[in-house]
Parts: C-alpha cells; structure tokens; sequence
C-alpha cells in the first residue's frame, strides 16, 4: 500500500510540474464568422481569445484550394512540430479523438496547413468534433500549450462559407495578370478566343478593386500603310480601355498606347506570323503584399 501510494504521488508531482496552457473559446465566447464572401476569397475565421485567430481561406484558382492559417499572437521562437489532433469536446465522454497531422512551426512564422488537412479540419467540425493543437512551449520543454478550436456556434458560417467557395472564379489573378489578345485581319473585332479571354478579365476587373494599374498596349501588323497601322493601334487600345471604363474601372487607373508596326514578335511573310502581331497586351498590376 505504502509502495503504491509513493508511485501516486511522484506520477501527480511530475503532472503538476509539467504545465500545460490551454486556449480555446468557451461556449459563450465562441464565434465563427465568414470575413471574406466573394468570388475572388473566401475567409472563416475563429477568433482564440488570448492567442489569436483561425482561418480557413480558400481563393479563386484554376484549381480548387484549400489553406487553413493559425494568425499567432506571439510567434513560434524556433522550430518545431505540433499535433493536430481531433478532440471530443467534454459533453460527448468516451468518444475516441485521433491524429489528423503535424504541423510545422517555423520560426517567426504564422503556421499553415494544406487543403486536405484543411477539410479534415473541417469535416471534424461539421461533425462536432474539436480540432485542437499540442505542441511544447519554446522555452521550457516541461510546459504545454494546447490550442482548441470550439465547434459552438460553427454550422451557420460553415455553410456560408461552403457556399462562396462553390461560387469562387476558376482562374485566379495570375492567370490573366498577363494577356495577348489577337484581332482578326483589317479590323478591330477579336478572334473567338480572344472575346473569351477579355469577357474573363471583364469579370475580374468588376470584382477586384485592388487593382492599381491596367496597361493597355496594341500592335499591328505590316499591311496597310505605318500611319494607317498606327491608327488602328490606337483605335484598338482605345475601345479596350473605353471598354473597361463602361465596367466600373477608375479611367486614372487605365493607360492605353498604340504602337502600330513597332515591335514584332513573329515574321510577316506568313499569315501566321501576322496574326501574331496584330495583338493587344493586357498588363494589370496590385500593391505589393508584404
């Protein structure tokens, strides 16, 4: 018995020792929101009191995508690697949790997680499950932190936010932050090709207001006369801005320059090559992220 108490004892003074700090939101306090709702991002996120903030975010792409981002208040100190485990929260006793992943922490780096531990993640949530995250203290390996997400509150803006991811553009801003359009020959009308790739960038530039620059550059081939080709460039570049402008784009924001015969970019001894160079060059810039 006096063993046996001596083995209690020194298993409780080295669980006291070991501490270990838990964030979560209580049930009160518990609150998802979608922050983002458009057809260029979607964003939920989950505010840990006294830790920071959650976030699922997935933006418009070719493909779909998928991140979840843990915005730390005070950020790792070196590196190391944090369980991602699903928790039963206390009112469901006996329900068995598992290991979903480990995650990287990088010093002085928010961490991340990739688009199918993401919807792990959430699939856990949607089934009342906590998603919660254990890793060692960065300076004292005897300490834990543990870092719960609560499922309360969780089912209206989850499906909100299923609902814009559903709805996002399936290209994204680097799919046509660079264009060459083409023209049919002695007009000013697109190819087919062409008139779909501008109704894309159309759309776009409704929706991203973000944009600083759009540059708008045409060409022509060799027949027809330098000035009347010059012309044609100018006319061409003109109805693509006048265009944009029609769509709600600030014409400050818009540059447009004809070039005519100027730099070819293929022969024109062959009607190939002069198809080529009859073209308009779409260039949209952002602000630098830092």
């Amino acid at each position: 018995m006096g063993v046996l108490l001596a083995v209690a004892t020194t298993v409780f003074s080295s669980a006291a020792s070991a501490g270990i700090r838990q964030y979560s939101a209580s049930l009160e306090n518990s609150h998802w929101q979608v922050t983002n709702n458009s057809r260029l991002n979607c964003t939920l996120s989950h505010n840990i009191p006294n830790y920071g903030e959650a976030k699922f975010v997935s933006k418009a792409n070719r493909n779909n995508n998928m991140l979840f981002e843990l915005d730390m208040l005070r950020l790792p100190d070196n590196y190391s690697l944090a369980e991602v485990r699903s928790v039963a929260p206390s009112y469901r006793p006996g329900q068995n949790g598992y290991t979903i992943a480990d995650m990287k922490l990088h010093k002085q780096f928010s961490p991340s997680l990739n688009k199918k531990v993401a919807w792990t993640m959430l699939s856990e949530l949607e089934q009342g499950m906590n998603p919660t995250f254990y890793y060692n203290d960065w300076y004292s390996n005897s300490d834990k932190i543990s870092v719960g997400l609560s499922n309360a509150r969780f089912m209206r803006a989850y499906k909100e936010f299923v609902g814009c991811v559903g709805n996002l553009l399936n290209y994204s801003f680097d799919d046509i932050a660079y264009t060459v359009l083409n023209y049919q020959s002695n007009s000013d009308k697109f190819t087919k090709a062409s008139e779909r790739r501008m109704a894309m960038i159309s759309k776009y530039l409704k929706l991203d207001t973000e944009l600083e620059l759009v540059l708008i550059d045409a060409y022509s081939d060799s027949y027809g006369g330098r000035w009347n080709n010059l012309e044609l460039s100018k006319r061409r570049a003109n109805k693509i801005r006048e265009y944009f402008v029609k769509n709600g784009i600030e014409p400050s924001r818009i540059e447009a320059k004809g070039y005519g015969e100027r730099r070819h970019i293929a022969s024109n001894a062959t009607t190939l090559g002069r198809g080529q160079n009859r073209r308009v060059v779409i260039h949209m810039e952002k602000p630098l992220e830092f």
